[in-house]
Protein backbone atom coordinates (compact mmCIF):
# COMPACT_ATOMS: atom_id res chain seq x y z
CA UNK A 1 0.00 0.00 0.00
CA UNK A 2 1.02 3.79 -1.22
CA UNK A 3 2.51 5.40 2.10
CA UNK A 4 0.37 9.15 2.39
CA UNK A 5 1.92 12.12 1.64
CA UNK A 6 2.63 12.75 5.84
CA UNK A 7 3.62 9.31 6.02
CA UNK A 8 6.16 9.22 3.29
CA UNK A 9 7.38 12.74 4.43
CA UNK A 10 8.11 11.53 8.34
CA UNK A 11 9.67 8.86 6.95
CA UNK A 12 12.17 10.88 4.59
CA UNK A 13 12.93 13.47 7.91
CA UNK A 14 13.96 10.43 10.00
CA UNK A 15 15.58 8.77 7.18
CA UNK A 16 17.72 11.92 6.92
CA UNK A 17 18.07 12.53 10.11
CA UNK A 18 19.60 9.07 10.69
CA UNK A 19 22.28 9.52 7.50
CA UNK A 20 23.42 12.83 8.95
CA UNK A 21 24.31 10.47 12.02
CA UNK A 22 26.08 8.12 10.19
CA UNK A 23 28.45 10.83 8.50
CA UNK A 24 29.15 12.95 11.81
CA UNK A 25 28.80 10.74 14.43
CA UNK A 26 26.10 9.10 16.87
CA UNK A 27 22.51 9.66 15.52
CA UNK A 28 21.34 12.70 16.20
CA UNK A 29 17.97 13.15 18.61
CA UNK A 30 14.84 13.99 15.87
CA UNK A 31 12.20 16.74 16.88
CA UNK A 32 8.93 15.08 15.70
CA UNK A 33 6.33 17.70 14.92
CA UNK A 34 2.15 16.70 15.56
CA UNK A 35 -0.84 18.49 14.88
CA UNK A 36 -2.86 19.36 11.79
CA UNK A 37 -0.36 19.87 8.97
CA UNK A 38 2.35 18.25 10.69
CA UNK A 39 3.99 14.57 10.01
CA UNK A 40 2.33 13.44 12.78
CA UNK A 41 -1.29 14.17 13.15
CA UNK A 42 -1.53 12.33 16.72
CA UNK A 43 0.40 12.02 19.52
CA UNK A 44 0.28 8.17 19.09
CA UNK A 45 1.81 8.20 15.64
CA UNK A 46 4.91 10.03 16.93
CA UNK A 47 5.38 7.30 19.72
CA UNK A 48 5.19 4.09 17.80
CA UNK A 49 8.22 5.48 15.55
CA UNK A 50 9.93 7.81 18.09
CA UNK A 51 13.39 6.99 19.14
CA UNK A 52 15.84 7.42 22.20
CA UNK A 53 16.72 11.11 22.69
CA UNK A 54 13.72 13.01 20.65
CA UNK A 55 12.01 15.87 21.52
CA UNK A 56 8.10 15.48 20.57
CA UNK A 57 6.04 18.66 19.78
CA UNK A 58 2.36 18.89 20.12
CA UNK A 59 0.52 21.69 18.63
CA UNK A 60 -2.23 23.39 20.02
CA UNK A 61 -5.79 21.56 20.18
CA UNK A 62 -7.86 19.08 21.54
CA UNK A 63 -6.31 15.26 20.69
CA UNK A 64 -8.66 11.72 21.24
CA UNK A 65 -5.85 9.99 21.20
CA UNK A 66 -3.35 8.04 23.91
CA UNK A 67 -0.11 6.61 23.60
CA UNK A 68 2.37 4.62 24.88
CA UNK A 69 6.43 5.98 25.32
CA UNK A 70 8.71 3.15 25.09
CA UNK A 71 11.72 5.08 24.16
CA UNK A 72 14.38 6.98 26.57
CA UNK A 73 15.15 10.06 27.21
CA UNK A 74 12.36 11.75 25.62
CA UNK A 75 11.17 15.33 25.54
CA UNK A 76 7.47 15.24 25.08
CA UNK A 77 5.43 18.85 25.46
CA UNK A 78 2.72 20.46 24.51
CA UNK A 79 2.01 24.45 23.79
CA UNK A 80 0.48 24.67 27.05
CA UNK A 81 -1.88 23.04 29.53
CA UNK A 82 -5.15 25.14 28.32
CA UNK A 83 -4.03 24.79 24.48
CA UNK A 84 -3.23 21.41 24.37
CA UNK A 85 -5.65 18.66 26.16
CA UNK A 86 -5.69 14.44 25.57
CA UNK A 87 -8.02 12.62 26.78
CA UNK A 88 -10.33 9.71 24.76
CA UNK A 89 -10.12 6.00 25.75
CA UNK A 90 -6.87 4.89 27.47
CA UNK A 91 -4.64 2.84 26.03
CA UNK A 92 -4.25 -0.79 27.05
CA UNK A 93 -6.75 -0.10 29.54
CA UNK A 94 -4.67 2.22 31.68
CA UNK A 95 -3.30 5.48 30.85
CA UNK A 96 -3.72 7.81 28.69
CA UNK A 97 -0.25 8.05 28.21
CA UNK A 98 2.11 5.21 29.36
CA UNK A 99 5.70 5.87 30.12
CA UNK A 100 7.94 2.81 29.64
CA UNK A 101 11.18 3.78 28.91
CA UNK A 102 13.66 5.80 31.18
CA UNK A 103 14.29 9.45 31.79
CA UNK A 104 10.91 10.68 30.49
CA UNK A 105 9.81 14.44 30.75
CA UNK A 106 6.20 15.40 29.99
CA UNK A 107 5.08 18.76 29.77
CA UNK A 108 2.69 21.79 29.31
CA UNK A 109 -0.52 18.93 28.22
CA UNK A 110 -3.92 18.79 29.80
CA UNK A 111 -4.51 15.01 30.29
CA UNK A 112 -8.10 14.65 31.09
CA UNK A 113 -10.83 12.28 31.96
CA UNK A 114 -9.11 9.14 31.82
CA UNK A 115 -11.48 6.34 33.12
CA UNK A 116 -11.10 2.71 32.30
CA UNK A 117 -13.15 -0.65 33.32
CA UNK A 118 -10.98 -1.04 36.62
CA UNK A 119 -11.87 2.57 37.84
CA UNK A 120 -7.69 3.39 38.01
CA UNK A 121 -7.43 5.08 34.72
CA UNK A 122 -4.43 7.52 34.34
CA UNK A 123 -3.30 10.28 33.15
CA UNK A 124 0.38 8.98 33.03
CA UNK A 125 0.99 5.40 33.93
CA UNK A 126 4.73 5.47 35.02
CA UNK A 127 5.99 1.86 33.97
CA UNK A 128 9.77 2.10 33.01
CA UNK A 129 12.37 4.30 34.70
CA UNK A 130 12.72 8.15 36.15
CA UNK A 131 10.04 10.69 34.94
CA UNK A 132 9.18 14.18 35.39
CA UNK A 133 6.35 15.79 34.95
CA UNK A 134 5.89 19.55 34.47
CA UNK A 135 3.10 22.31 33.85
CA UNK A 136 0.68 19.65 33.51
CA UNK A 137 -3.07 19.69 34.23
CA UNK A 138 -5.10 16.42 35.10
CA UNK A 139 -8.68 16.82 35.57
CA UNK A 140 -11.71 14.43 36.30
CA UNK A 141 -8.65 11.52 35.71
CA UNK A 142 -9.49 8.22 38.12
CA UNK A 143 -5.45 8.52 38.82
CA UNK A 144 -3.78 12.04 38.25
CA UNK A 145 -0.64 9.47 37.61
CA UNK A 146 -0.15 6.30 38.88
CA UNK A 147 3.23 4.27 39.48
CA UNK A 148 3.76 0.62 40.50
CA UNK A 149 6.98 -1.39 42.18
CA UNK A 150 9.86 1.01 40.20
CA UNK A 151 12.64 0.16 42.51
CA UNK A 152 15.12 3.19 43.05
CA UNK A 153 13.51 5.34 40.44
CA UNK A 154 12.28 8.75 41.13
CA UNK A 155 9.22 10.74 40.09
CA UNK A 156 9.40 14.26 40.14
CA UNK A 157 5.85 16.66 39.22
CA UNK A 158 6.88 20.41 39.16
CA UNK A 159 4.00 23.30 38.92
CA UNK A 160 0.77 21.15 37.71
CA UNK A 161 -2.35 20.64 38.80
CA UNK A 162 -4.51 17.49 39.76
CA UNK A 163 -8.35 18.91 39.82
CA UNK A 164 -10.89 16.27 40.39
CA UNK A 165 -9.22 13.14 40.00
CA UNK A 166 -9.88 10.43 42.58
CA UNK A 167 -12.52 7.74 43.13
CA UNK A 168 -13.34 4.44 45.60
CA UNK A 169 -15.72 3.25 42.88
CA UNK A 170 -15.50 -0.86 41.93
CA UNK A 171 -14.59 -2.12 45.93
CA UNK A 172 -11.10 -3.01 44.53
CA UNK A 173 -9.00 0.31 46.19
CA UNK A 174 -8.98 3.81 45.51
CA UNK A 175 -7.44 6.00 42.96
CA UNK A 176 -6.12 9.76 43.86
CA UNK A 177 -4.52 12.38 42.64
CA UNK A 178 -0.88 10.90 42.44
CA UNK A 179 -0.14 7.40 43.55
CA UNK A 180 3.09 5.61 43.35
CA UNK A 181 4.24 2.44 44.69
CA UNK A 182 8.02 1.16 46.08
CA UNK A 183 9.79 3.73 44.06
CA UNK A 184 13.29 5.44 45.59
CA UNK A 185 11.96 9.09 45.30
CA UNK A 186 9.01 10.80 45.16
CA UNK A 187 8.76 14.74 44.72
CA UNK A 188 5.99 17.29 44.49
CA UNK A 189 6.84 20.25 43.96
CA UNK A 190 4.49 23.83 43.75
CA UNK A 191 1.53 21.74 42.63
CA UNK A 192 -2.02 21.99 43.16
CA UNK A 193 -4.53 19.63 44.39
CA UNK A 194 -8.70 20.38 44.43
CA UNK A 195 -11.47 18.52 44.99
CA UNK A 196 -9.65 15.49 45.08
CA UNK A 197 -12.78 12.68 44.84
CA UNK A 198 -12.72 9.94 47.69
CA UNK A 199 -8.99 9.19 47.73
CA UNK A 200 -5.80 11.03 48.49
CA UNK A 201 -4.26 14.09 47.12
CA UNK A 202 -0.87 11.98 47.27
CA UNK A 203 -0.47 8.58 48.29
CA UNK A 204 2.97 7.46 48.47
CA UNK A 205 4.81 4.01 49.04
CA UNK A 206 7.88 5.32 48.03
CA UNK A 207 11.26 5.47 50.23
CA UNK A 208 11.55 8.98 50.31
CA UNK A 209 8.16 10.82 49.43
CA UNK A 210 8.88 15.26 49.64
CA UNK A 211 5.78 17.47 49.31
CA UNK A 212 7.18 20.56 48.76
CA UNK A 213 5.25 24.61 48.29
CA UNK A 214 1.71 23.04 47.13
CA UNK A 215 -2.23 23.72 48.05
CA UNK A 216 -3.94 20.92 48.31
CA UNK A 217 -7.52 21.92 49.09
CA UNK A 218 -11.15 20.01 49.10
CA UNK A 219 -12.99 23.47 48.39
CA UNK A 220 -16.44 23.13 49.89
CA UNK A 221 -17.80 19.74 47.30
CA UNK A 222 -14.24 18.03 47.45
CA UNK A 223 -14.79 14.45 49.45
CA UNK A 224 -11.06 13.78 49.88
CA UNK A 225 -9.66 11.23 52.79
CA UNK A 226 -5.59 11.94 53.36
CA UNK A 227 -4.26 15.13 51.78
CA UNK A 228 -0.73 13.19 51.63
CA UNK A 229 -0.72 9.34 52.66
CA UNK A 230 2.66 7.08 53.11
CA UNK A 231 1.38 4.02 54.50
CA UNK A 232 4.59 2.14 54.45
CA UNK A 233 6.57 4.91 55.88
CA UNK A 234 9.54 5.96 54.26
CA UNK A 235 11.42 9.42 55.08
CA UNK A 236 9.14 12.24 54.62
CA UNK A 237 9.41 15.94 54.02
CA UNK A 238 6.21 17.99 53.73
CA UNK A 239 7.03 21.60 53.91
CA UNK A 240 5.76 24.98 53.05
CA UNK A 241 2.11 23.58 51.71
CA UNK A 242 -1.07 25.15 52.17
CA UNK A 243 -3.48 22.29 53.71
CA UNK A 244 -7.23 22.61 53.42
CA UNK A 245 -9.99 19.74 54.56
CA UNK A 246 -13.21 20.74 53.32
CA UNK A 247 -16.87 20.27 55.27
CA UNK A 248 -17.55 17.01 52.86
CA UNK A 249 -14.00 15.31 53.67
CA UNK A 250 -14.65 11.38 53.81
CA UNK A 251 -11.88 11.02 56.49
CA UNK A 252 -11.56 13.37 59.28
CA UNK A 253 -8.64 11.78 61.16
CA UNK A 254 -5.44 13.84 59.41
CA UNK A 255 -4.48 15.73 56.50
CA UNK A 256 -1.09 13.44 56.79
CA UNK A 257 -0.87 10.12 57.41
CA UNK A 258 2.41 8.15 57.98
CA UNK A 259 2.49 4.45 58.70
CA UNK A 260 -1.08 3.44 58.38
CA UNK A 261 -0.20 0.07 57.09
CA UNK A 262 2.69 -0.75 58.96
CA UNK A 263 6.69 0.84 58.74
CA UNK A 264 7.63 -1.95 56.76
CA UNK A 265 10.86 0.25 55.12
CA UNK A 266 12.84 2.50 56.84
CA UNK A 267 11.58 5.23 58.04
CA UNK A 268 14.98 7.76 58.86
CA UNK A 269 13.04 11.19 59.11
CA UNK A 270 9.54 12.69 58.99
CA UNK A 271 9.43 16.22 59.11
CA UNK A 272 6.41 18.70 58.61
CA UNK A 273 7.08 22.26 58.71
CA UNK A 274 5.84 26.13 57.87
CA UNK A 275 2.86 24.90 56.48
CA UNK A 276 -0.66 26.30 56.77
CA UNK A 277 -3.56 23.65 58.07
CA UNK A 278 -7.42 24.67 57.92
CA UNK A 279 -9.85 22.23 59.00
CA UNK A 280 -13.48 23.32 57.57
CA UNK A 281 -16.36 21.75 59.10
CA UNK A 282 -17.90 20.70 62.39
CA UNK A 283 -14.79 18.36 62.96
CA UNK A 284 -11.61 18.25 64.17
CA UNK A 285 -8.24 16.44 62.49
CA UNK A 286 -4.73 16.70 62.96
CA UNK A 287 -2.04 18.23 60.98
CA UNK A 288 0.26 15.25 61.16
CA UNK A 289 -1.20 11.54 62.43
CA UNK A 290 2.25 9.39 62.87
CA UNK A 291 1.93 5.70 63.74
CA UNK A 292 5.78 4.67 63.04
CA UNK A 293 8.68 4.39 65.61
CA UNK A 294 10.03 7.13 64.10
CA UNK A 295 9.59 10.27 66.05
CA UNK A 296 8.27 13.38 63.88
CA UNK A 297 9.33 17.29 63.92
CA UNK A 298 6.76 19.46 63.30
CA UNK A 299 8.20 23.32 63.27
CA UNK A 300 6.29 26.43 62.50
CA UNK A 301 3.01 25.51 61.48
CA UNK A 302 -0.17 27.31 61.25
CA UNK A 303 -3.38 25.70 62.43
CA UNK A 304 -6.96 27.10 61.69
CA UNK A 305 -10.33 26.17 61.87
CA UNK A 306 -10.65 22.74 64.11
CA UNK A 307 -6.86 21.75 63.24
CA UNK A 308 -4.94 19.90 65.90
CA UNK A 309 -0.91 19.76 65.66
CA UNK A 310 0.19 15.93 66.29
CA UNK A 311 -1.34 12.54 67.06
CA UNK A 312 0.99 9.94 67.73
CA UNK A 313 5.12 9.76 68.29
CA UNK A 314 6.60 13.08 67.62
CA UNK A 315 7.50 16.33 68.77
CA UNK A 316 6.38 20.11 68.06
CA UNK A 317 9.28 22.93 67.98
Amino acid sequence: MPLSPSSAWATIVRTLTILAGCLTGPAMAATLLVGPGMPYKLPSAAAAVAHDGDHIKIGAGSYSDCAVWKANNLTIEGAGPDATMISGRPCAGKALFIAQGNAITIRNLALTNAHVADFNGAGIRAEGGDLTVEHVRFADDEDGILAGVLPGKKIVVRDSEFIGDGTCEGGGGCAHGIYVGHIGLLRVEHSRFLRTRSGHHIKSRSLRTEVIGCDMADGTDGTSSFAVDVPNGGAVVVRDNHIQKGPRSENHQAAIMVGEEGASQPTPEIIVEHNTFRVDGGYESYLLNNRTPTGAVLTGNTLQGNAQALLGNGHIK
